[in-house]
């Protein structure tokens, strides 16, 4: 049995580790409003954004467009979206794991742009190839910084040297809730449309409108992937701070019950000792 020495040292570490996690959830529950209010914000016209661009393609009829048909290249770039810290549960590996577990992707044919610090060391242990890095966009996201990510996959795309682009990020449901997502974001799948539609004319051009088009939809989806990401990375993070405060709590009171077992064994021990000192002695 351990001694009382080595219980309380061990009961004022986890009491001091406890403190940590009280603070991380309360920090995160602060993040956590702000950033989900910007998701909500931005949630609607993103979505109506995705709405508006399917409808459109599924009207249109048959348009050879780049931008519609897979490319030539058998590659595949992959936005993926993580934290740039960790202590969020299972946060950041579930968004790995789309990746990793995916049947359909083959590392040696896959271009990662990881957002995210904990994104890029997983796939660098993993061998994948990580083509761009931006740990920095995930603090305080730009819609410029998106854009110039959208241009410069697109320009991959039409290269020749990719043939699909997709994105991971984590959805954020609620709170306690939060969805990893697989999308693809090129070449566009446009959903079905009811025959009955009329079909839609351009004015100028289709293909000239499209490429107009295309490219704000993936800035779309991306930036608001990002907003998505940043609040579920906040809402784990306070969840998984959470039930380490309470496992910390369940810990500590396990220790104060060993330590008063101890303690009451050490003054049994040291009032035999006295009455048989003292039956000796009489």
């Amino acid at each position: 049995m351990a001694s009382m020495r080595d219980i309380k040292r061990r009961k004022t570490s986890i009491q001091g580790t406890q403190q940590i996690t009280k603070a991380m959830k309360l920090v995160s529950t602060v993040k956590l409003q702000r950033a989900r209010a910007a998701a909500e914000k931005s949630q609607y016209y993103f979505d109506s954004m995705f709405r508006t661009v399917n409808s459109i393609l599924s009207r249109v009829g048959h348009i050879e467009h780049r931008y519609l048909i897979p490319g030539e290249s058998e590659r595949k770039a992959v936005v993926v979206i993580t934290s740039n810290r960790g202590l969020a549960g299972g946060y950041n590996s579930n968004v790995v794991k789309l990746i990793t577990r995916n049947d359909a992707f083959k590392k040696e044919d896959l271009d990662i742009y990881t957002i995210g610090n904990k994104g890029r060391e997983a796939f660098a242990r993993y061998g994948y190839t990580i083509r761009e890095d931006m740990p920095e966009v995930i603090e305080d996201p730009l819609y410029s910084e998106v854009n110039a990510l959208t241009d410069r996959l697109l320009k991959s795309f039409e290269a020749g040297e990719i043939g699909e682009i997709y994105l991971a990020y984590t959805f954020f449901k609620n709170t306690v809730s939060q969805e990893p997502r697989l999308i693809k974001l090129l070449p566009v799948e446009a959903e079905e449309e009811d025959e009955a539609s009329a079909v839609m004319n351009f004015e100028p051009e289709d293909v000239d409108a499209i490429d107009m088009i295309i490219p704000k939809y993936i800035s779309s989806l991306i930036y608001g992937g990002l907003k998505e990401a940043i609040a579920s990375e906040n809402g784990a993070r306070m969840q998984a701070m959470d039930n380490a405060t309470s496992n910390a709590e369940e810990m500590i009171d396990k220790l104060s019950l060993q330590y008063n077992r101890a303690r009451q064994g050490s003054i049994t021990q040291e009032l035999t000792e006295i009455i048989a000192g003292s039956e000796a002695i009489g």
